[in-house]
């Protein structure tokens, strides 16, 4: 416990996450949805950064993502469930037993084969939810308002307080994670494989854990994005077009840190807002522009700017 509240980056991570929910009574009901939308987003790309640590990048993490969605609506649908804890938590067992099985299979793979197979089980989903009528076909399921504990919140603020508490339980638990031997391993894993295997630590097994613990992030974020948006659909959940989307924000936030896929998240979430609002018909230029220039001037993201300041501030203390 003392090494988990001397963590610089879980103090961090409370403290930021806390003036965030404060914060949101007093925003328009226009930036709490862009806020929320962002966060959910942050979340699966916490996920790929996770991925990323073993040296292996999915193209096809909406998978994940829209599944964890579909079971935020179909447990209503099937079963009426409202209540925030039911939800999230069947989509996450949901996206994390599906990324158990395929973990099987992706594990062997690595480079350019792990990441077009994970797009083409991505694309496999988005095909079956399409032309399958029961699961509502291109045109989806609405999903109801979410409750807590029996309380219904009156206002978007209060989710959005929600939202940022469970953001933060997740980036703790990935920094434990991160901190823990297998998570040295991982990153052990992504520098020299043969000489992890070597050393008798099984690599497979690793590499599953990960991708799991990855799905499972995709799949919570998945049912965020669900119940924030009151609707799911294939082409906004599932399409490669939404991985797309996570991998490009998993670059423009950079992976020093767990609270960078939420800051990358957020300002995609307003970039492209402000982009459609200025050049409907050429938003995409707008945010692959930007994209290009985070590549050039910020080559390790955007939590550069603000591992920098902090680490001038450090040695000044020290």
């Amino acid at each position: 416990m003392r090494s988990l509240t001397g963590d610089r980056t879980v103090r961090g991570v409370l403290i930021g996450f806390t003036l965030l929910a404060i914060a949101g009574f007093f925003l328009p009901a226009w930036i709490v949805n862009n806020v929320m939308f962002g966060l959910a987003r942050g979340l699966a790309v916490l996920g790929l950064l996770v991925l990323l640590r073993t040296g292996l990048v999915s193209f096809g993490h909406a998978l994940y993502f829209g599944l964890g969605a579909y079971s935020v609506a179909l447990l209503e649908q099937l079963a009426g469930v409202t209540e925030l804890v039911p939800r999230l938590a069947g989509a996450v067992v949901v996206a994390g037993g599906l990324g158990w099985i395929l973990g099987f299979v992706l594990r062997r793979y690595r480079g350019i084969f792990f990441a077009m197979l994970s797009l083409a089980f991505s694309m496999a989903l988005y095909g079956i939810l399409v032309k399958t009528e029961s699961l509502g076909s291109t045109d989806g399921f609405s999903v109801s308002p979410t409750v807590l504990f029996g309380w219904s919140p009156e206002t978007r603020h209060v989710f959005l307080a929600m939202v940022a508490a469970v953001c933060a339980f997740a980036a703790i638990v990935v920094q434990v994670y991160l901190a823990s031997a297998l998570g040295h391993l991982t990153t052990a894993v992504r520098d020299n494989e043969i000489r992890v295997e070597y050393l008798g630590y099984p690599v497979a097994r690793s590499i599953h854990t990960t991708y799991v613990l990855s799905a499972m992030l995709a799949g919570a974020a998945g049912g965020i994005m669900a119940m924030a948006l009151g609707q799911v659909d294939p082409d906004s959940m599932v399409n490669w077009t939404v991985s797309g989307e996570l991998v490009f924000i998993t670059i423009m936030a950079g992976a020093g840190n767990v609270a960078a896929p939420f800051i990358g998240g957020v300002v995609f979430e307003f970039i492209r807002t402000y982009a459609f609002e200025l050049a409907p018909h050429a938003w995409q230029l707008i945010v692959g522009a930007t994209l290009l220039a985070i590549i050039f001037f910020l080559p390790n993201g955007l939590w550069s700017l603000i591992e920098k300041p902090w680490k001038k501030l450090e040695k000044r203390r020290d």
